[in-house]
């Protein structure tokens, strides 16, 4: 994982069968455009999460295309309905190849 870049996400612990539940995750990452320039005048290069995606159970929830114009830490805040215990797994894709990931369980009732 490059330095620095770190996910966190919040979903409900809990859950009643059929619920539609919130679910917010923020990365910390730079998000650097391609566009600016350094102290010395040099292009820094391009370096954005360009995609997000979200499973519960191995089965797709969300799955979002991020341009470079997205802001600094991106922030996502979805809706999810959850029709059993199970799991969600989160991955960030990295311009740069790296690939970061999270999971979180859910209980439902």
């Amino acid at each position: 994982m490059a330095s620095g870049v770190k996910p966190r996400v919040k979903v409900p612990k809990t859950a009643e069968a059929g619920e539609a539940i919130t679910i917010k995750t923020l990365i910390s990452h730079k998000m650097e455009s391609g566009q600016r320039k350094d102290g010395d005048g040099n292009l820094i290069p391009r370096s954005i999460i360009n995609r997000f995606t979200a499973e519960f159970n191995g089965e797709n929830v969300i799955d979002v295309a991020l341009e470079p114009a997205i802001s600094t830490n991106p922030y996502f805040q979805f809706e999810a309905i959850v029709p059993e215990s199970g799991e969600f797994t989160f991955t960030w894709y990295d311009d740069d190849g790296d690939v970061y990931n999270a999971t979180k369980k859910i209980s439902v009732a």
